[in-house]
Formats: C-alpha cells, structure tokens, sequence
C-alpha cells in the first residue's frame, strides 16, 4: 500500500549513546545498552570525534575503518601521533610530540655470569615522606626468565629475576637456583646455560628479597586496604611469574600489561609484551634473546603511559546516589534521565590507571 503523499510518517525520535553513538529506538534499549557498556572517561577515544571504545585496538579500527561516517581518519592521518593516538593541532606540534611518544630501546643486560645486583635507591627516607604527605604509592616492575623442569621440560622454572623502579633503575637482578632439576635451558630464548645457575641464588633467598621490596615495611598478610607502603608490582602476565616464583601479592596492587582492558584486543584476548612495546612505545624488543631488564623497562614504560593519561573524572560531592551506578536508580527513574545524564551514571568496570597518581584513591575500587 502506498503512503499518502499529503500524510508522511510521523520521524521515529532515536535514542543515541553520547559514548559509542549507536542509536536505538526506545529508551529503554539506550539503558540497558549504557548498563552493560560500562562507558566513562576512563575508557579509550577517538580525539577526532571523541567516540568511546573498549580498547586502544578498536580506536585504531575505528580510526582506519573505510566505512567510517566521520572524517577521523583524514585528520589522524595529518596531526595524529599513531603510538599514543592523540591529536596535535598542528604539524609541528605533532613532530615536537613525535619525538618525545617515540621511546629509545634499553641496553639490554645480556647473558653475562655477574653476581646479585641489588639497591635500595626505592627504599630512601624521601620516598617514605612521600607516603606520608599522601602522595601516590610508587611502582616497581618485575619480569622473570623461565626453564623448564620435568620429563619434558614443560615445567616453568624462574631462573632469572629483574626488577627496575619508576626511574628505570635495577633494584634487583639475580639469576635464581630452581627447587627441581632443570631439564631445558630453553637456550634460544633465555641465553642460559648451566653455568649461569651453578652458583645461582637459592628461591627461597630470592622470594625474601623480593617481598623486602614489595611489602616495604608492610606486614605481610596485613596490608591496609589503601595499600599503606606497599608497592604497587607491574609485570606482563604477572601473575604467572608469581606462580613461578612461588609467591603470592595481593591483585588489587598488581598491574597487568597483559590483562589491562584497554591494551587487550577488541575481543578481550591479551598482546604480547612485543607487540606493545613497538605499538605504543615505538622500539622493538624480544628480537633474540628474552631480556629481563629490556622487559621490564618496557612494562613500567607502558604502566607510566597509561597512568599519564588526563582523564577528566567528575565526582559529585554529596550525590552518593549518582556516584554508585545504575543499580541505584529504579527504571523510571532512569527513563527520565537525558542521555548525558545516564553517562554521568555510568563507571567503569575496571579500575583505571590514571587512579593511581592519586594516594587517596583505594587500589582496589
């Protein structure tokens, strides 16, 4: 049946998320969407036209997709920084910014047989005033170099620890005696042989001095639920290296390269450390043998870059209500709510790094 000329449809209002732009025809829908999208200023954006995406990776696909409706892709190309994926308003600006995003790669330390390196440049009295005045808790960041153990050599084995503080210095460095014979070196990755273990640390020596520079003066088993002097531990899948270490840290103070939201892939799988160090640091790395202080390097630099992002978090004083989610509100009250106001509302489902610069944020929220 044909329409009436002189009698159009009535336009459908549609309901756009002021996040992802997708559009919906009932408001309803546009709630149940925002609910489950977790969107906030914490998540990636485009700088272009601001739209929120799940990770780094889907901002790129966004940015490079041909079917996009925006001219994104026109101006990344021209004032877009392709490690950190910000915007300069002008080609000197970029080339100025270039040069600052772009990282050299560390020295890496090699395969020389040297004895344990140890420092206490975290453990000054000027770091622990810091603590006091409220300032952020500092990081460190470990990698482990693991054999295998077993019939088969499957079984990983730590036979090498680093760990460097904010500032890229080594705290310590050891190669480290595993609890079970060692029965493959991996030698194409690790550069071990067993001459580099002969006269290793015992694991049980290491797992000491390791929790000495984590815990910080803490108890161990009673940290505070702020943290307290504890330091925050940033690895790529650092909890396998824990595992292999045989230790336990608390989560809420671990920093993940490999489990972060934002690094992960579009569909929520994790990159290789390799992957984005030459993505979003600009070096490459793991070209040969496996480094531990190359690594680490590179995860504390990823860390960094990820907490010096300027996200803008609105907290309202006072309006416990708007500041804990949807589950507050009932559904007519929602329906109500203009779309910004739903964004308001929104959080995020994951904690942010940019939190950490700030003492008074709880770690674990």
């Amino acid at each position: 049946m044909a329409s009436d000329p002189d009698h159009p449809k009535p336009k459908t209002s549609r309901h756009k998320c002021p996040a992802c732009y997708k559009q919906f025809n009932r408001k309803l829908h546009l709630i149940e969407h925002m609910k489950i999208s977790y969107h906030s200023v914490h998540q990636p954006r485009c700088w272009v036209c601001q739209k929120h995406c799940k990770s780094f990776e889907s901002v790129r696909e966004h940015i490079n997709s041909p079917l996009s409706k925006t001219n994104c892709s026109k101006i990344f190309v021209e004032q877009g920084c392709n490690l950190c994926l910000k915007v300069l308003d002008s080609p000197s600006a970029l080339k100025e910014h270039k040069q600052m995003c772009c990282l050299v790669a560390p020295a890496p330390l090699g395969t020389k047989i040297t004895p344990c390196i140890e420092s206490n440049v975290t453990m000054s009295g000027s770091i622990m005033d810091e603590m006091h005045n409220g300032k952020a808790q500092k990081a460190v960041a470990m990698d482990c170099e693991m054999v295998g153990g077993g019939s088969d050599g499957s079984i990983d084995l730590c036979a090498r620890v680093c760990l460097v503080d904010e500032d890229e210095n080594i705290i310590l460095h050891t190669y480290v005696q595993p609890q079970i014979p060692v029965t493959n070196y991996r030698y194409e990755v690790t550069g071990l042989t067993e001459d580099h273990l002969r006269d290793a640390i015992p694991l049980n020596e290491v797992q000491d001095k390791i929790k000495k520079i984590l815990y910080n003066g803490e108890s161990v088993g009673r940290i505070p639920p702020d943290g307290g002097k504890a330091r925050l531990l940033a690895g790529h899948d650092v909890q396998h290296d824990l595992d292999c270490l045989r230790m336990k840290y608390p989560g809420f103070l671990l920093r993940d390269t490999a489990k972060y939201r934002p690094l992960m892939k579009t569909n929520l799988v994790s990159h290789s450390l390799k992957h984005l160090t030459k993505t979003y640091l600009g070096y490459n790395i793991q070209c040969g043998i496996h480094d531990p202080y190359e690594d680490c390097i590179s995860v504390m630099r990823l860390y960094k870059r990820m907490c010096g992002q300027d996200h803008q978090q609105v907290f309202r004083l006072g309006d416990e209500k708007a500041n804990s989610g949807f589950d507050s509100f009932r559904s007519m009250e929602l329906e109500k709510k203009a779309p910004d106001e739903l964004y308001e509302i929104s959080t995020s489902d994951y904690k942010c790094w940019c939190l950490d610069l700030t003492k008074d944020c709880n770690p674990g929220s």
